[in-house]
């Protein structure tokens, strides 16, 4: 798959970035007709933490998506997509400390302490913080080597992610999305074990014919 290079810098990419943008104004519209429900407050929270972990789960696709279909440039919107997970996850938060709880840090703290899926909530949120921050061609190059390593964050980032939501579920809202989301997770990482362990293999058989070639 290919898209030429000029149509893919001022078309496609640029579309990318408005239709990441769809749900946050369908949530305004949402609001200002009123018609999210008995409790807006709530759906809006939902709707953007659960747009923070799709967009999570878009940026680990991307990776795997270059590797089946060999789309190159695939890649260039990782970046972006990961900094929506992060601009969603920053609104989900948001919305929570000032639409729920009016900025009562005490009655917030208590929450992250006695509520499951609220501890592994900020944590994922805390995980993401540095991800954003280095997400930048400046911090790629002051960083070197340990820039892919900090990244590798975003795994375990996800993982929090997904259990955040799926405890949300149980607690307030009946959904199968948690699965969804669990078995997309488990997809996406099963493929890059796969292409570890093959990779893996492949080093030893290279390095056994190596060694064979030495010998004789």
């Amino acid at each position: 798959m290919h898209i030429r290079e000029p149509y893919f810098s001022k078309l496609f990419k640029p579309a990318v970035f408005a239709l990441a943008l769809v749900p946050l104004a369908l949530l305004g519209w949402g609001v200002w007709q009123d018609t999210l429900g008995a409790n807006p407050i709530e759906t809006v929270t939902r709707s953007l933490g659960e747009w923070g972990l799709r967009f999570l789960l878009l940026t680990l696709l991307v990776s795997t998506l270059r590797r089946a279909t060999g789309w190159v440039q695939v890649l260039r919107l990782r970046r972006m997509l990961g900094l929506f997970a992060f601009f969603y996850g920053t609104l989900h938060l948001l919305s929570y400390v000032w639409l729920d709880q009016f900025f009562d840090w005490e009655e917030i703290w208590l929450d992250i302490l006695d509520r499951p899926f609220m501890t592994v909530g900020m944590l994922a949120f805390v995980l993401m913080v540095p991800l954003a921050a280095t997400s930048f061609q400046a911090a790629i190059r002051r960083l070197g080597r340990n820039w892919q390593r900090l990244h590798r964050l975003v795994y375990p980032l996800t993982l929090l992610g997904v259990l955040h939501f799926w405890w949300l579920a149980d607690s307030k809202v009946r959904t199968d999305m948690p699965l969804v989301y669990s078995v997309l997770l488990a997809l996406l990482l099963g493929e890059r074990l796969y292409q570890f362990a093959r990779k893996r293999g492949q080093g030893r058989v290279l390095s056994r014919a190596g060694g064979s070639s030495g010998i004789a």
